[in-house]
């Protein structure tokens, strides 16, 4: 029995030295970085809304449909005012997005 339970510590050794080890501060460290970039919900593109966890590409639309025909968020608690975006999806990405001044239709920014 002694054997087995040599073998057994000695497969587990081995297997847990094959798995590399990632930390807590690493992973908060390339959550940090991915979230880095701030987005401005009253310019941003549809791709890089789509970057945003939880917002797909009918959600992005909605979003730029809804700053359009309201002339922009005037804050990012407006966001729950899109068709897909409740309580819950804020929360998620508020400290990802602001807004700003709103682009001008046909101006050059």
């Amino acid at each position: 029995m002694s054997r087995m339970l040599l073998l057994t510590v000695l497969l587990a050794a081995m297997l847990s030295a094959a798995v590399p080890r990632v930390t807590v501060a690493q992973e908060a460290g390339s959550s940090a970085s991915r979230s880095a970039a701030v987005v401005n919900v009253n310019t941003a593109s549809a791709e890089q809304l789509e970057a945003l966890p939880g917002i797909g590409p009918r959600t992005a639309a909605r979003i730029i449909e809804y700053r359009q025909k309201s002339g922009g968020f005037k804050k990012v608690e407006d966001l729950m005012n899109v068709q897909g975006i409740g309580e819950k999806s804020f929360l998620r990405i508020k400290s990802m997005v602001t807004v700003g001044a709103a682009k001008a239709p046909g101006g050059t920014d």
